[in-house]
């Protein structure tokens, strides 16, 4: 047989992806999160922040552009921005307003059951937190959803003020102001 020359394997190609966004760097511009976008490269890639974001990147690609076209970049941008402060400014008010429940229901005679509700408002993973409260009480945790659309935390047990504790302790992000106790018993059938 002829000798077959073998053929060169082209190398992989390395592609960074946004940790905010998912996409490649050079297309967060046309994503919602373009601020914040920005600060995760300048602080992961600043070589390539700097190459994507310097002063004379961006007046180069802005005098390719008409100057109608000009105008209405800025004013997309300025659009986006207010936007973007609008959007951080609504998620504070809720943050703000938001109370987590920690309810103690009783089941049947001596069983009861710790639900807490409203923790996803202050940006918490649920399922992360209910695997420290499982593994801190020994107990069972799940994550379920309620016919109201949110989640709340299940917890086997009358854990309620050791919950409240931890929560405060362990989650910063949770004031102390927005936690509040309540006790939900059966209405029990009168004879």
């Amino acid at each position: 047989m002829a000798d077959v020359e073998a053929a060169p394997v082209p190398e992989a190609k390395q592609v960074v992806y946004c940790g905010v966004c998912s996409l490649p760097p050079e297309y967060c511009e046309f994503g919602g999160t373009t601020k914040k976008c920005e600060e995760w490269l300048s602080s992961t890639h600043p070589d390539m922040h700097a190459k994507l974001y310097s002063q004379d990147t961006i007046e180069a690609n802005l005098s390719s552009l008409s100057l109608e076209a000009q105008q209405r970049a800025e004013k997309d941008a300025k659009k986006k921005a207010a936007k973007a402060e609008s959007a951080a400014q609504k998620a504070e008010e809720l943050k703000a307003s938001s109370t987590v429940t920690i309810k103690r229901i009783e089941r049947n005679k001596r069983k009861y059951v710790t639900a807490i509700i409203g923790l996803e408002a202050f940006g918490l993973e649920l399922k992360k937190v209910s695997k420290d409260l499982g593994k801190k009480f020994a107990t069972g945790a799940s994550v379920t959803k309620l016919p109201s659309g949110g989640e709340e935390i299940t917890l086997q047990g009358d854990l309620s003020d050791d919950v409240y504790d931890f929560l405060i302790e362990k989650y910063d992000e949770v004031p102390e102001d927005n936690v509040e106790c309540v006790e939900d018993k059966k209405n029990k059938k009168s004879s």
